[in-house]
């Protein structure tokens, strides 16, 4: 299974999308500031995740959230604000 997640920042309350094969290695590998692009912000945690079968879906999913259309979607459904 493969994961499509959102993070959030506790100190700096931004949101990160990503999708990984282990969720729960790659926050402990965000929270490390091992991740270029998250590593000014840490701690992280996981605020919204889906499961998909195969690496690819995960991978379009975070696309979409990346994309404006996903952005206005992740708002409207309440999962950012």
């Amino acid at each position: 299974m493969y994961t499509t997640y959102v993070l959030k920042s506790e100190s700096c309350q931004k949101y990160y999308y990503g999708h990984t094969k282990d969720i729960e290695n790659r926050l402990k590998t965000h929270n490390m500031g091992r991740v270029r692009s998250t590593k000014s912000c840490v701690p992280w945690k996981i605020h919204y995740q889906e499961q998909f079968d195969s690496k690819s879906e995960a991978y379009q999913r975070e696309l979409f959230f990346k994309s404006i259309d996903g952005y206005v979607y992740l708002i409207k459904t309440g999962i950012i604000k």
